[in-house]
């Protein structure tokens, strides 16, 4: 069909929303609206659905989350006797709608649906997936994106997000169905009085925050340590269980951010709910300014990442999530060694993308670091693989520069509930030594020097920007540069083709890891370049590490490195 004879068929059909018909009807005249709204099918892949809320099949609306769960149903029904899915939603507008749309058709397919009665965060559903034996899991939410984002993350039994195979049969079956027929759904309060959606219960929340308590190390210096904490849950599912969990570690000075304490789909004080970003903190930073707390903590709507600021003279200093997550490695190693509780052959996951100086930190206390691809669900999958060789305590942390932290395998998703609780404890740890987080991250970087990662994206909107965004991938693999920021390429590795060009000594190897659109750029002394389309927004990722004796020399580097990239980018 023709964008115009599916907006035709929209307007016929699309009735059950007033919304959609009220949009259906502002567009009718407007061409680029149209074909916006439906040169395409929205995307499903690894990470499910994303994207603008609104009428047509490139949207986020009710029909294109039945059709996305029909073919989820079909996969679960093909692949398990009596399968049973576990569901949550987060602040985002229609989160709620989405996920009893969600439900509605699992429960029509004879799938046995355990539902939050409240929004909940991303590692809540994970964990509820597991505690639940259940074979799949949803979770509605667009993360950090802006507000008219939506999106539907998908999880297999073993509460990662789906696999690559998995998402390529939903996929397939996704295709063959016809948006408005092809979908069998009831109603949601029938289908509860019949027992095919229940409530999840107060139960597994309490065994999540169980399991997340005792991944504490120092927890019993919490309370007594005077840390002060301004908390802001930017308006999304974080409030209730991380207040919870910091007032069971004894920390009890906690100021709230009230513009950001309730959930708000619109972001109206922070536009783009990201914690990566100063412009979310800014309102919590403001706080700060009066309260003059030891730390600042700030979660993203789902509550699956944790961002911080700490004091630094007269201001508050943004860390960034590959400073975090390194400073949380070694806390962890330091102190489980020290305490005897470090286990044999420890194992820490790391993204491709994420802080080299991980691998640093890993020598110095004999952890072995895996490294996977960006996608906190290969953080998971190697969890996983740990638990089927009975060696699942063997993992100690995980993480990804985009702020996503895991110590325990609990959960097979990022938590931010879990990483608040180990932040907070860090940080009234070295409180009780006299050391600030600025000082303990200057250390850091004094023993094993200075390791500047930042992340730059680049925004393709429409189906002009996907085609820009497939053409400079294809040009950067055919004309590999000689050199970046000033400093020579010295090995390329593109993991789509599962070859690394060592071009120094002229020689390739293959790439073990799972093929994926990433090509990865070293360069001599250290540094590196790495750029990625994303998965779920019309970006191109540009990450880079500029490796320095000082963060003076390194900043002047990554700044050579961006500007050369964004050259390329236009």
């Amino acid at each position: 069909m023709t964008e115009t004879e599916l907006y035709k068929l929209w307007c016929e059909n699309a009735e059950e929303d007033p919304d959609l018909q009220n949009e259906l009807a502002d567009i009718k005249d407007n061409i680029d609206e149209i074909n916006d709204r439906f040169y395409r099918d929205l995307e499903f892949g690894t990470g499910g659905l994303r994207g603008v809320i609104g009428a047509g099949c490139n949207r986020m609306n009710i029909y294109t989350v039945r059709r996305a769960t029909q073919g989820f149903a079909d996969y679960l029904n093909q692949e398990y006797t009596s399968p049973s899915v576990a569901v949550s939603y987060d602040s985002r507008i229609k989160s709620d709608v989405f996920s009893k749309a969600a439900a509605e058709v699992l429960a029509a397919n004879g799938i046995k649906v355990y539902i939050y009665p409240q929004l909940m965060p991303t590692p809540c559903l994970s964990f509820a997936v597991r505690a639940l034996k259940c074979q799949g899991g949803i979770m509605v939410t667009a993360s950090h994106n802006p507000a008219k984002y939506n999106g539907y993350k998908v999880y297999g039994e073993d509460g990662c997000q789906i696999t690559l195979r998995g998402a390529e049969i939903i996929l397939s079956k996704i295709n063959s169905l016809d948006m408005f027929t092809g979908v069998k759904h009831g109603v949601f309060d029938e289908e509860m009085a019949k027992g095919n959606i229940s409530y999840i219960g107060d139960d597994i929340t309490e065994d999540f925050y169980r399991h997340v308590l005792a991944e504490g190390i120092n927890t019993d210096l919490c309370a007594s340590s005077g840390l002060k904490v301004v908390y802001t849950p930017l308006n999304g599912t974080g409030n209730k269980p991380v207040r919870e969990i910091l007032k069971r570690l004894g920390i009890t000075d906690v100021t709230v951010v009230k513009e950001q304490e309730e959930p708000n789909g619109n972001f109206t004080t922070c536009p783009y709910p990201n914690p990566e970003i100063r412009e979310a903190l800014e309102v919590g930073l403001k706080y700060c300014r009066e309260i003059k707390p030891d730390l600042l903590l700030a979660t993203d709507p789902d509550c699956d990442r944790v961002g911080i600021a700490v004091p630094d003279g007269d201001d508050y200093a943004l860390f960034s999530g590959n400073e975090v997550g390194a400073m949380l490695l070694e806390y962890i190693c330091e102190q489980r060694i020290k305490k005897g509780t470090m286990p044999e052959n420890p194992v820490a996951v790391k993204t491709i993308v994420t802080t080299d100086i991980v691998n640093l930190i890993g020598k110095e206390y004999g952890v072995e670091i895996i490294e996977v691809l960006t996608g906190f669900k290969f953080i998971g999958e190697q969890i996983g693989l740990l638990e089927e060789k009975g060696e699942e305590e063997r993992y100690i942390f995980g993480f990804e520069e985009s702020y996503g932290y895991l110590s325990g395998g609990y959960v097979r998703d990022k938590d931010a509930v879990n990483a608040s609780m180990l932040i907070c404890e860090m940080a009234a740890y070295y409180r009780t030594k006299g050391i600030t987080l600025i000082q303990a991250r200057e250390n850091m970087y004094k023993k094993y020097g200075v390791f500047l990662q930042t992340l730059h994206s680049f925004t393709f909107e429409g189906e002009s920007g996907m085609n820009k965004m497939s053409g400079i991938m294809s040009e950067l693999r055919s004309s590999i540069p000689a050199e970046i920021g000033g400093l020579k390429v010295v090995r390329f590795d593109d993991y789509q083709t599962s070859i690394s060009k060592n071009i120094e000594n002229n020689y390739d190897t293959v790439l073990t890891l799972p093929k994926s659109n990433v090509l990865a750029f070293f360069l001599e002394g250290g540094s590196k370049a790495i750029v990625r389309p994303s998965g779920t927004e019309p970006k191109i990722k540009t990450y880079f590490t500029a490796k320095a004796p000082t963060r003076e020399e390194a900043e002047k580097l990554e700044k050579k490195l961006a500007e050369d990239f964004t050259k390329v980018m236009k």
